[in-house]
């Protein structure tokens, strides 16, 4: 794919949105681990922020790469995520395991939509897909491997 300016600045708008998310993520990781009681739910919550910040480098290669500065302070259309994991932190004051790691499955879930539309903006190029899509058979997996924490 060759890159025009308003490509390249597509690309961008949609890896930084991306970027967002992933912050979302490591953000929202991070508290769950402060909140939980259980060691174990614990320390995967804290691999899955670690994880996301190593997945947020690599987006921010990509628009190096594309010679843009990546300055996050936007968040564009993708930002509303945001607010799923800024809403779910309320749950995590509670301590609730169960609540605490429910609102995780749904920021995931969240997460997981946004990568998708990202693939199928067809906005990228090949090396960016591969990313991407390596990401999103990541957080998929993490958001599987939550899914049965679940005491139910």
């Amino acid at each position: 794919m060759i890159h025009t300016e308003e490509t390249t600045t597509e690309a961008v708008n949609t890896l930084e949105g991306l970027i967002s998310i992933l912050e979302d993520g490591k953000l929202g990781y991070t508290n769950a681990a402060e909140h939980v009681e259980d060691l174990i739910i614990k320390a995967d919550f804290l691999e899955y922020a670690r994880e996301r910040a190593l997945f947020i480098v690599e987006l921010q290669d990509q628009i190096n790469k594309l010679g843009k500065s990546t300055d996050t302070s936007g968040g564009g259309p993708l930002g509303a995520l945001h607010r799923t994991w800024i809403d779910i932190k309320s749950s995590f004051t509670g301590g609730d395991t169960e609540a605490i790691i429910n609102a995780c499955i749904t920021g995931e879930e969240a997460a997981v939509e946004k990568y998708k539309m990202a693939l199928e903006k067809n906005q990228l190029d090949g090396s960016q897909i591969a990313i991407i899509s390596k990401q999103l058979n990541s957080i998929q997996s993490t958001l599987d491997k939550i899914k049965t924490k679940r005491s139910s």
